[in-house]
């Protein structure tokens, strides 16, 4: 059993802060990896408290759990954590523990990686199962969305391991109270690094500060599991981080004041990488496309221009600051966001369904074949946005938008279909009409998130005319060309 801080004999000492203290409590969980049907188990929790001001560790409390049926500890679960059914045997239930974690994390600001979406979630499980109410914050740090957000993709995946690895701090081992160390010292290194990003951006070139790009894309799959809750996610995933009760979140306008004032901190939506959840970054189509010259497109859809309608010459790509603390690249026309539509493609594979997001929704895109002034326009597209790319300094390996399919057939693209969470519910953030024989035209409303449904609707062979904007990614060592959706109107013949 290891247990850092006995409760009894330090709450005499007065060496663990009572409820409700001004503390930040940094804090993770190990549990199983459940089985089909079964629920996840406490094996392990560690929690740091933390003077807001001066980031210094004032007490901390680990300790292995026994959960109530040694049996859930698999072979898969010891791969994950190392926590054996011998390394627990002797540990206190959760009962017996129950009232160090309430007092460590009750009434204090918690902060943990991705804590919001895994952590918080199994701490309130464990206390509903022994019948106990359980701790409430007055405030939440979520460093996985924070960092997404304000530090960028530099460090490719954004997991913990891949954040120690960019820093030089080591191999995370999974447990607790590693983690949650690791975790504050990571946030510590972004601090700086932004700060002085922000202060000495007229000095010092963007992108440049203590990190090599080569590192940053670096990915380490070694020892990947369930406890880097922060599931593979591309560039668009549409997760949205919620608000928890009252709970407010952390929003760090300025990286010198990242972990002061506490009570005011806030996190806003975020949209992943290019377009952060829920919410457009400065310039990207989304923000603009209410602002195009409605005059400019012949489509019917403000800002949106058939392939006919686009100059080759008048492309370009430029590469423009993002957020505080990186660059990205944009695909321009005639310097306005570029934003295509095409009428009657057909669907060449229907709604595909492979790949979950971070809420376990899976994430949707169709195939469409193209005709060859499409292909033209996005071929362009491609190889300017691959050359700004490479000058930007990405070492990222380039893969090309559009699918080549042989002499025979059309050459098709991927049309992305994103999600958006509305409390515990998906919605589609495409707009999806559905155009009847007699072209009167009818808005689709869906009251939940169906992939099902959508398969239905999106069969191959099915022609649907479609208005999209290029996102350029860079991502894991991959960059290239991401269409995304933003109506799609399907034919009813």
């Amino acid at each position: 059993m290891e247990i850092e801080i006995e409760l009894e004999k330090e709450k005499e000492k007065g060496s663990i802060p009572e409820a409700g203290g001004p503390e930040i409590a940094f804090f993770d969980v190990e549990t199983t990896v459940p089985r089909s049907g079964s629920s996840y188990a406490l094996l392990e929790f560690g929690a740091v408290l933390v003077c807001p001001r001066r980031l210094v560790e004032v007490g901390s409390y680990s300790t292995l759990i026994r959960p109530g049926d040694l049996a859930a500890i698999s072979a898969n679960s010891v791969r994950c954590n190392g926590i054996t059914r011998d390394a627990v045997a002797s540990a206190p239930s959760f009962v017996d523990v129950a009232d160090v974690v309430f007092t460590v994390l009750h009434g204090r600001v918690w902060a943990g990686h991705n804590i919001v979406r895994f952590d918080c979630a199994r701490i309130r499980e464990a206390f509903a199962e022994i019948g106990r109410a359980a701790p409430e914050p007055k405030g939440m740090i979520d460093t996985l969305p924070l960092l997404t957000q304000r530090f960028g993709r530099r460090a490719g995946n954004m997991k913990m391991a891949s954040l120690a690895n960019y820093f030089g701090l080591g191999k995370q081992k999974h447990r607790s109270l590693d983690d949650v160390r690791m975790n504050l010292e990571v946030l510590k290194y972004c601090a700086t690094v932004l700060f002085l990003e922000s202060s000495l951006q007229d000095v010092l070139p963007m992108n440049t500060l203590v990190y090599d790009s080569t590192i940053a894309r670096r990915q380490d799959n070694t020892n990947a599991s369930h406890n880097e809750r922060e599931a593979e996610v591309d560039p668009l995933s549409n997760q949205k981080i919620s608000f928890i009760g009252n709970t407010r979140m952390l929003d760090a306008d300025d990286p010198s004041e990242l972990v002061v004032h506490i009570e005011e901190m806030k996190l806003d939506p975020l949209r992943e990488d290019a377009t952060m959840h829920g919410q457009s970054p400065p310039n990207s189509p989304d923000m603009l496309c209410a602002t195009s010259a409605p005059s400019e497109g012949s489509s019917g859809f403000a800002g949106f221009l058939e392939p006919g309608e686009v100059s080759k010459h008048c492309i370009s790509a430029p590469i423009v600051p993002f957020y505080q603390s990186g660059r990205k690249i944009f695909i321009h026309h005639k310097d306005c966001p570029l934003q295509l539509c095409c009428m009657g493609l057909r669907i060449h594979f229907g709604i595909s369904t492979k790949f979950q997001d971070n809420s376990g929704r899976p994430k949707l895109n169709i195939v469409v074949d193209i005709p060859e002034n499409l292909y033209k326009v996005l071929d362009v597209c491609d190889h300017i946005a691959q050359k700004s790319s490479q000058e930007s300094g990405s070492t990222s390996q380039w893969r090309t938008a559009i699918m080549k399919n042989g002499h025979s057939n059309p050459p098709s693209i991927r049309l992305r279909i994103p999600t958006v969470a509305n409390g515990d519910v998906g919605i589609y953030s495409t707009e999806i009409y559905k155009k009847e024989p007699t072209g009167n035209t009818q808005k689709l409303v869906f009251s939940k998130f169906d992939a099902a449904e959508l398969e239905s609707l999106f069969s191959p062979g099915k022609f649907v005319d479609a208005f999209f904007y290029l996102d350029v990614y860079d991502y894991q060592q991959y960059a290239g060309l991401r269409l995304v959706a933003k109506r799609l109107v399907l034919h009813s013949k």
